[in-house]
């Protein structure tokens, strides 16, 4: 028996139900390495309990926010276990946790075949990568798993502390708790663009959706939840956007994400989408703080 049953629940602790999803602050630019420090420390302020590095991230990546802050949690989101070797992971992990205990998550995902050289058996090459990390020490208790499908869902349940889905919907939330039971962590990422125009938000959205949907884990996902061939072609229909973006005016906004933990999720990482993904979206951090309390 590993010691996923026992830790979950300080684990949701300390993420709280609110987190920020953010590749913008994972870039290794040094010249904006203060800038990413004093975002993280303000996002620690806002009440923020998590932020999640969008990206084949590691604990590298981390290691500078968890230095400019004092409490909030630092998760990869996710880390690619085909880019960075077991033995690797587990000694980055614990030179983090050592410094900063429980302040690190790792989070590890298979990625996606179009993305990966050689892929083949993501499922069991995830096994044999957390066998490898059980044996270094990385206890299950501290990674949670990229997981969509079923038979991932019951390996975050098994084999971590539960589950950070990407790119989904209540509905799946809620099948995915049903698979989790009531103790591992879920923690759905979640898209939110601040705009209440029906055409700019969906055109926003649409334009960053359409990367996704030339990754066949996403749009198999989608099938299964009952979206149709049309709904995931040409940059998504307004049917499938409207379900994985939230957007509208501030009470709107604030009801969609609601929807997610009355479907079981634990914790939300979300996501700001705008025209401009370079950057660091901190007045939109501070309104989505704002209508979250």
């Amino acid at each position: 028996m590993n010691d996923a049953t026992a830790s979950p629940k300080g684990l949701k602790e300390s993420v709280g139900r609110y987190g920020v999803w953010s590749a913008a602050l994972r870039a290794d630019d040094p010249e904006r390495r203060d800038e990413r420090a004093g975002a993280v420390a303000e996002l620690e302020r806002l009440g923020f309990g998590a932020v999640w590095l969008g990206g084949n991230t590691s604990a590298q990546d981390a290691a500078p926010l968890i230095e400019a802050s004092e409490r909030i949690v630092v998760g990869t989101s996710i880390q690619s276990i085909w880019e960075h070797q077991a033995s690797e992971t587990a000694a980055r992990f614990a030179e983090l946790e050592v410094a900063h205990p429980g302040r690190f998550v790792l989070g590890l995902g298979v990625s996606h075949g179009p993305r990966v050289e050689g892929y083949s058996r993501p499922y069991s090459t995830m096994v044999g990568y957390l066998d490898h990390l059980d044996k270094a020490g990385v206890r299950p208790g501290h990674r949670v798993l990229a997981a969509l499908g079923p038979k991932m869902l019951e390996l975050s349940r098994d084999r971590a502390a539960g589950a950070i889905p990407y790119l989904v919907t209540p509905e799946h939330t809620a099948q995915a708790r049903e698979r989790l039971g009531g103790g591992p962590l879920l923690a759905p990422e979640f898209k939110v663009v601040l705009e209440s125009d029906p055409s700019r938000a969906r055109a926003t959205a649409r334009a960053y959706l359409g990367r996704y949907l030339e990754l066949p884990n996403y749009t198999r996902n989608f099938l299964n939840l009952g979206f149709t061939d049309a709904d995931v072609t040409g940059g998504g229909s307004d049917r499938l956007i409207d379900a994985v973006f939230a957007w509208g005016d501030e009470s709107t906004i604030r009801t969609r994400v609601d929807a997610f933990h009355d479907a079981g999720a634990d914790h939300v990482a979300l996501q700001l989408v705008e025209d401009d993904m370079t950057s660091l979206p901190r007045e939109g951090w501070r309104r989505l703080a704002s209508l979250l309390t």
